[in-house]
């Protein structure tokens, strides 16, 4: 059993018979004697991905959800569904672009990514922080843009992705990008 005393980020609660995962605590101490302390979270449902906003009394309790997480990897694109394989017993499971979201645009044939499951049935999958994508295109950058600073311009991934670049990224190219923001991180070895 968890209480608010327990929340910090990354922690994962069960509110509403669905797992949330926490992504910002803030404590509001009572400006008036009696009143009570109050702690406010930011969460991420972990079956939808949906942001929810909440606020809670110090003390309330909270039941932990269910959530197991196993090592898996992407196999096989089959129309709207992509198949998995559980790295340690080899089972296969599949999820559609509907349960993966924004996720799906970065999946690729031999990913390791984490499954997670939810009461003993695979929900979604847990992308690596960093991915390899090829440069399909480039928009042309010109040296006079250097004096802003931070030189970048736009290239179109394998995936379909646009991404900033630096200027000296060219076509064909195999660059790092973040899952989460879709920002360049660097050249990846060949």
């Amino acid at each position: 059993m968890l209480t608010t005393s327990d929340f910090r980020k990354g922690l994962r609660v069960l509110l509403d018979g669905e797992p949330y995962t926490l992504l910002d605590v803030q404590v509001q101490m009572p400006s008036a004697r009696g009143a009570n302390t109050l702690v406010k979270i930011k969460a991420r449902n972990v079956l939808t991905g949906q942001m929810t906003d909440r606020t809670f009394k110090a003390g309330e309790k909270f039941e932990e959800p269910d959530l197991a997480f196993r090592s898996a990897r992407m196999l096989y694109r089959d129309g709207r569904e992509f198949h998995f394989m559980d790295e340690a017993s080899y089972e296969q499971f599949s999820l559609t672009e509907e349960d993966l979201g924004p996720q799906a645009v970065w999946l690729s044939e031999e990913l390791e990514v984490r499954a997670i499951q939810f009461n003993g049935r695979v929900v979604g999958i847990e992308l690596p922080q960093f991915v390899t994508c090829r440069v399909e295109s480039v928009e042309a950058g010109s040296r006079g843009d250097t004096a802003a600073g931070k030189v970048l311009k736009n290239a179109v991934l394998a995936n379909g992705v646009t991404a900033r670049v630096p200027l000296y990224i060219t076509a064909g190219e195999v660059i790092r990008v973040d899952t989460g923001t879709g920002e360049f991180v660097e050249r990846a070895s060949r």
